[in-house]
């Protein structure tokens, strides 16, 4: 709860937004934590798509959005997603040997783990900041530390780095890492790269590997919050990759995904039709890219895809606004931009009201106790409380028969168990010898008689016949009201014990 207080603080200070100056000891309502400044929250769509049309990426964009981007990484890193809080995050998923991996170091400008097999296998958060400094600055967070690494060495740390989360073998986990990369040039984006769709296990993976990869893909893409960035091989049949059947299974429409078609040169023939027509449909369209390859530098692979998609017969017939690694990171930081100004006041709004939730819960709890007297008085208090609401709810459920209380548990019935108790004690008694009309009918009290007779009064039992008749009697059922009390404590007892723990 401290985290979530100082959380909103932040916010409100990166979004020029009024702090309301609170007593970190009171627990009043958090209605007055964060109030939401208008001008702060009330960036508009339409408003974004002004900024991004008529401003470089690296200057008004960094005083106007970085603040709010800044803010949901520490909502990220507070993992206010595990309250259930969305948070406005841009997914890449692929199938495997897609092209997402070029992709990715293309927009960071850093290498990334390259091998058969699956590379990525923990959800890697990819913080990119555009850095003035002309010397890079890279770390990467996991497991509560931070270590910080540089471009030579980026690749083999992000190795180490998962085989700490998910182990040295080839298996999967859900636990992130994240890599914030501070350079300068590349575009203010926070991206979650997810591991590449492969239905076919190799050696040392589970069995189960591709349903461990599409629960995880699906977890991070059904959020109405995130945006599905779709990496695509320009030589495969978009209507059968398995990852847009599943982007289309949370997003029908395709108005949270964007297309990355990689791998362009491999097969340009077709790829016109195949990103205008859009039978898959991605709402938010498409961008081919060129893949980096071998020991191209970024500037050389740069060139090189700028040359191509001017000079080949087929590519340079292709929309100059679906073209190229920077279109493809204009639209991305655009399409960041407006989700967040969309979703921020609404996360905001989510955070009050948890917190509100959580202080509620908290005025509960007895004050701060200081001495024995103190403590005694609360105890006392906190029992008296539960004696009173146990003698409430026993009085509900074993008088009047009010069963809403324990309405799925029959046990708690207590009327009804009752009443089935008592039925049972009277069969019992009707059936047993002493009772039975048919069974050797007056035998044993004829027989008594007999022994007993004398000079008597006419149609007069002699009181000692009749003691012995009644003691037989009394002896031969005395067992089952005897059980019958027994049972019915036992029940009682059990339903008192139930009613005070649950209320305790």
């Amino acid at each position: 709860m401290t985290s979530s207080s100082h959380l909103l603080s932040i916010i409100s200070q990166k979004m020029g937004g009024k702090r309301t100056q609170t007593d970190s000891g009171s627990r009043s309502s958090s209605s007055s934590i964060l109030q939401d400044d208008q001008e702060g929250l009330s960036f508009s769509s339409s408003k974004a798509q002004l900024l991004f049309n008529n401003a470089p990426i690296v200057s008004s964009y960094n005083d106007k959005i970085r603040p709010m981007l800044d803010a949901i990484d520490k909502l990220r890193v507070l993992m206010v997603m595990e309250e259930g809080i969305q948070l406005p995050t841009i997914v890449v998923v692929g199938d495997q040997s897609s092209g997402k991996s070029s992709v990715l170091e293309s927009l960071a400008g850093i290498s990334l783990p390259r091998g058969q097999g699956i590379c990525t296998r923990v959800p890697l958060v990819m913080r990119l900041q555009h850095h003035s400094d002309p010397k890079p600055e890279l770390s990467l967070e996991y497991n509560g530390r931070v270590e910080q690494t540089d471009e030579e060495n980026i690749s083999e740390d992000i190795v180490n780095a998962t085989n700490l989360i998910a182990g040295d073998k080839k298996g999967i986990s859900d636990t992130p890492l994240t890599l914030l990369v501070k350079k300068n040039g590349v575009p203010d984006l926070t991206m979650v790269d997810l591991p590449g769709i492969t239905r076919v296990p190799v050696h040392g993976q589970p069995e189960n590997i591709y349903d461990q990869i599409k629960d995880m893909i699906i977890k991070y893409i059904k959020p109405d919050e995130s945006i599905i960035l779709n990496v695509l091989s320009a030589s495969t049949d978009f209507s059968t990759c398995e990852s847009i059947s599943m982007s289309r299974s949370v997003d029908k429409t395709g108005e949270r995904t964007l297309a990355v078609v990689t791998k362009v040169d491999m097969a340009p023939e077709g790829l016109l039709e195949k990103v205008t027509a859009d039978d898959v449909d991605i709402g938010l369209g498409y961008v081919c890219v060129r893949n980096r390859i071998r020991d191209e530098t970024y500037e050389e692979a740069k060139a090189i895809a700028d040359r191509l998609f001017k000079t080949h017969p087929l590519l340079s017939k292709i929309d100059k606004s679906m073209v190229g690694i920077q279109v493809l990171a204009d639209k991305l930081v655009q399409i960041q931009a407006v989700s967040i100004a969309r979703n921020l006041p609404v996360i905001v709004k989510k955070i009050n009201d948890k917190l509100n939730s959580y202080l509620s819960e908290l005025n509960k709890l007895p004050k701060t106790l200081t001495t024995i007297a103190e403590a005694l008085t609360a105890f006392m208090q906190i029992i008296q409380q539960i004696i009173e609401e146990s003698k409430e709810s026993l009085k509900k459920i074993l008088l009047t028969g009010e069963i809403e209380e324990f309405l799925g548990d029959q046990q708690m019935h207590s009327t009804a168990r009752l009443v089935e108790m008592l039925n049972q004690c009277s069969f019992q008694l009707q059936e047993c010898n002493e009772s039975h009309s048919k069974s050797n009918f007056l035998m044993k009290e004829i027989e008594i008689l007999e022994e007993v007779k004398g000079i008597n009064l006419p149609n007069f039992v002699q009181r000692n016949a009749f003691l012995i008749i009644l003691q037989r009697k009394v002896k031969g059922i005395s067992g089952i009201p005897l059980g019958f009390v027994e049972q019915v404590w036992n029940y009682i007892e059990n339903v008192v014990l139930y009613v005070l723990m649950r209320n305790t």
